[in-house]
C-alpha cells in the first residue's frame, strides 16, 4: 500500500530511522531481534516499503531542510532495497550521489577559504557547519578574532567574493556574508562577536583557543571543542531561531553519548554569559526527544537536570521544525541572559542586547508587510 505522509509523521520517520539505534556501549530499550534492521520497528519498515515518488520528494525535501540528507538517506537506501522497493532505494541513492557533489565542492572551498585566511594572519574555525558530518550545513559559518578590514580583503583578493547586503542584525552581530564565484553556498563569517546582536563576547574571545584540528575525509580543518559547539548550537535555537532541527538533536545526542564536553568548563563558561539556563533546557529537551525513539536518553549530568527550565514536552512539530515556545519560555531565557550581563557590568553588550526586542518587532512588521525579514535580521 502506497503512503503519503504528513510533514509530522516524516519527521518522525525521519526521527526513527536516526535516533532509534543506540551507540555501541549503550543499551537499547528492548532486546533486538535477529532481522538486519532490528532496531527499527516494524511500522518504520512498513512505511518505508511503501513510499511511492510523491512521498519520497517530500521526505528528501525535509531530510534536506534539518541538514540529516546523507545520514537518513543512506540507512533509507539500504532499508528501501531490503524491502524489496527497488524505485526508492534507486531513487535514494541519486540524492545521495547529489548531495555527495554538493559536499564535495562545498569541502574544496571552505578548505581553500580557511587557508587564505590563516595564511594572512587572521586565525579561522570553523562553527556550526561541519556539526553535522557527514551531512553539511546550507552555508559555510566561519568565526574569527582578526580585524573585519583584513577578512574582507583576503576573501575579496584571493576568493573574488562580494559581498551580500547586510542587514541591521548582521551589523549588531558583526557578521559578514560573502559571495564566493563558483560556490553556491554563502560564507559567513562572525568576527569576536557572537549572539543574535553581538552580545556574546567572553564567550567568542575562548573560542579559538580551546579549538582543533578535524579531519573530514581528505579535509583537515579547525574546529570548536564540543563546550564551544553546545553553546553556539543553544544560541541559534534557544536564543535566535526558536526552533530545534533534527540535525541539531543528533549532533548534540552524540556529544552527549561520547561524554567528551567538559561540563564543569561549560557550567561556569555559560554562567558567566548569561546562558546556562537556555544550554541545560536545551539538553534537556535534546534527551527527551531522544529517549522517545531509542527508550534510553543520553547522559545529563545532574547539574544540567536541575537548571532545565523546560523539556521536550513543551516543543511541537510545526513548518518543518521542532519549535520552542517564545513565551514565556524563551523570553525568561532572555531576560536572564541580560540580567547577567548587566550584573557583570558589560555595559555595551547588555545594551546590544536590549535592542533586541525592537529588532525582532520590526522583523516581524516587516515580514508581515514584505514575506521576509532579511532587512532586519
Amino acid at each position: 500500500m502506497e503512503l503519503l505522509l504528513s510533514p509530522e509523521k516524516e519527521f518522525e520517520l525521519l526521527s526513527q530511522m536516526l535516533l532509534a539505534v543506540p551507540p555501541a556501549g549503550i543499551p537499547a530499550a528492548e532486546p533486538a531481534s535477529s532481522d538486519s534492521f532490528s532496531s527499527e520497528s516494524i511500522r518504520v519498515r512498513d512505511t518505508v516499503q511503501g513510499l511511492n515518488r510523491e512521498s519520497f520528494d517530500s521526505l528528501k525535501s525535509l531530510a534536506i531542510t534539518n541538514h540529516v540528507i546523507v545520514r537518513a538517506f543512506t540507512r533509507l537506501q539500504l532499508m528501501a532495497e531490503a524491502e524489496g522497493n527497488s524505485e526508492i532505494g534507486g531513487q535514494a541513492a541519486i540524492a545521495l550521489e547529489e548531495e555527495s557533489a554538493r559536499i564535495t565542492n562545498a569541502m574544496a572551498f571552505l578548505q581553500q577559504i580557511c587557508q587564505s585566511l590563516e595564511d594572512a594572519g587572521c586565525p579561522i574555525t570553523v562553527i556550526k557547519s561541519l556539526d553535522h558530518w557527514p551531512d553539511l550545513g546550507s552555508d559555510l559559518d566561519l568565526y574569527t578574532d582578526a580585524d573585519a578590514a583584513n577578512v574582507v580583503e583576503v576573501m575579496r583578493a584571493q576568493l573574488k567574493a562580494k559581498i551580500a547586503d547586510r542587514s541591521w542584525g548582521d551589523r549588531l552581530a558583526n557578521k559578514w556574508n560573502f559571495i564566493v564565484p563558483g560556490l553556491p553556498e554563502l560564507v559567513e563569517v562572525h568576527i569576536g562577536r557572537l549572539g543574535q546582536t553581538g552580545e556574546q563576547t567572553a564567550v567568542s574571545r575562548s573560542l579559538y583557543p580551546r579549538s582543533r584540528m578535524g579531519i573530514f575525509d581528505t579535509y583537515s580543518i579547525r574546529v570548536l571543542a564540543p563546550e564551544h559547539r553546545i553553546i553556539i548550537s543553544t544560541l541559534q535555537r534557544m536564543y535566535r531561531h526558536f526552533y530545534i532541527r533534527l540535525c541539531d538533536i543528533i549532533d548534540n545526542a552524540a556529544l552527549l553519548d561520547s561524554q567528551t564536553a567538559d561540563f564543569a568548563y561549560l557550567h561556569t563558561l555559560g554562567s558567566n554569559a548569561g546562558l546556562w539556563d537556555g544550554i541545560a533546557t536545551y539538553l534537556a529537551i535534546v534527551a527527551g526527544y531522544v529517549k522517545q525513539f531509542r527508550g534510553v536518553a543520553p547522559p545529563l549530568p545532574s547539574i544540567v537536570q536541575r537548571s532545565a527550565k523546560f523539556d521536550e514536552s513543551q516543543v511541537q512539530f510545526r513548518r518543518s521544525f521542532l519549535r520552542v515556545p517564545i513565551l514565556p519560555h524563551s523570553m525568561n531565557l532572555y531576560a536572564e541572559e541580560l540580567k547577567t550581563l548587566l550584573l557583570r557590568g558589560r555595559l555595551r553588550d547588555s545594551l546590544r542586547l536590549s535592542l533586541l526586542p525592537g529588532l525582532a518587532t520590526a522583523a516581524a512588521v516587516e515580514q508581515k508587510l514584505t514575506g521576509s525579514d532579511k532587512g532586519i535580521w
